[in-house]
């Protein structure tokens, strides 16, 4: 998991990095500008840095929202206790990454128009009204935040959904929705609270590691010129972006472990997951599964059975007995008139040795059927039964 989650926290530094060094180059040839149409011709290459900017958090988002549903694979067999490499998880969640691919870009897309409807609804309020359009665009801003985690809650499992349930982008969409009906202010509290813990565990870690960078960079050059603050620049930014990755795997590796236990636990309240989980542990069926998937889903797990019909699709439920009972003409055995044994009696002793005598033949059926049609019964002994 940490070194998956890594990786993308690398590519993530490393974006990042390259970008803070074109802003900082940027801002210095801001210095020579002395007329408007040097000032307009620097705008281009700031606005393709902010484009950058925007691109880069984008980016790491679509990366992550991917990611999240690969080290779902890992979370699912540590609860059978079974341990997972990195060979082993991207092997399993590999066969599910076209959906995965799909529902992160579904998800990144939707995220951006909404977030580029909000504001160009802002901008044309601001055209119309002027300052007045604030009393409009807070609201608006405040509804649309609101209704964005609303929203993103309910999908989060989705990647879930596809890679241990192996559905597809809509499908995933669509069960992730029903897994966290009426239990959205449940996991908002959960999300909430990892969401602070790892902000603050990720300042604690980077801030004085980059007021360290910042010291040493003022303690090597005390009065520093243009070259020698781009080599600190540099240096420093390489560092908050090391620690950065190494903090941000962590941390995400601890989110995405959130969210899938999350969607384990869901699925155990509705679809009735630990019964099949307890199979598997006591059985030890699918070794190298993924736990909860439709490959390891037995006959008897509660997951498969709660909510198909009987009989099972594809069979045909057992056929009536022929002909009517009792058969026609018949009486259907009488009850033995009163308690069974008499009351103050003992039911017949067993006969002594085994039964039938050895060199015997048990007593032959009777023929035909019994009773015989148009008759009755025998009738129950008289008097109690064995006689006193």
């Amino acid at each position: 998991m940490f070194g998956s989650a890594l990786i993308v926290q690398a590519i993530g530094a490393v974006l990042i990095g390259i970008v803070t060094l074109g802003m900082f180059q940027l801002t210095m040839s801001f210095e020579s500008v002395n007329s408007e149409a040097d000032f307009n011709e620097a705008m281009g290459p700031f606005l393709a840095i902010m484009a950058s900017t925007l691109g880069v958090s984008v980016l790491i988002g679509f990366l992550g929202s991917v990611l999240q549903g690969v080290l779902v694979v890992p979370v699912a067999r540590s609860v059978l206790n079974r341990r997972t490499g990195f060979k082993q998880m991207w092997k399993l969640a590999g066969r599910r990454i076209l959906p995965l691919l799909g529902v992160a870009v579904l998800l990144t897309l939707g995220g951006l128009l909404a977030a580029a409807a909000v504001v160009g609804i802002a901008v044309l309020l601001f055209t119309a009204m002027g300052p007045g359009a604030l009393l409009v665009v807070l609201p608006l801003g405040l509804g649309s935040v609101v209704l964005f985690v609303w929203i993103g809650l309910k999908l989060m499992l989705a990647p879930a959904a596809i890679v241990v349930e192996r559905t597809g982008v809509y499908d995933g969409l669509l069960r992730s929705w029903q897994l966290t009906k009426n239990n959205w202010w449940r996991i908002f509290g959960i999300t909430l609270v990892v969401a602070i813990m790892v902000g603050i565990i990720a300042q604690i870690v980077q801030i004085p590691a980059s007021l360290a960078a910042t010291a040493v960079g003022g303690v090597v050059n005390p009065h520093p010129d243009a070259e020698a603050i781009a080599s600190s620049l540099v240096v420093t930014t390489v560092i908050s972006s090391a620690i950065g990755a190494l903090v941000g795997s962590v941390t995400f590796a601890f989110q995405a472990s959130v969210f899938a236990l999350i969607y384990m636990d869901l699925r155990m309240r509705r679809d009735g997951l630990d019964v099949e989980l307890m199979r598997l542990m006591e059985t030890g069926d699918d070794p190298e599964g993924i736990p909860g998937s439709p490959s390891v889903l037995g006959p008897h797990s509660g997951a498969s059975t709660r909510n198909q019909g009987w009989p099972s699709q594809g069979t045909q439920p057992p056929a009536a007995p022929p002909g009517p009972w009792p058969s026609q003409g018949t009486q259907p055995p009488a009850a033995p008139p009163g308690p069974w044994p008499p009351q103050g009696t003992q039911p017949p002793a067993a006969p002594p040795g085994p039964w039938p005598p050895q060199g015997t033949q048990p007593p032959a059926a009777p023929p035909g059927p019994w009773p015989p049609q148009g008759g009755q019964p025998p009738a129950a002994p008289p008097g109690p039964w064995p006689p006193a």
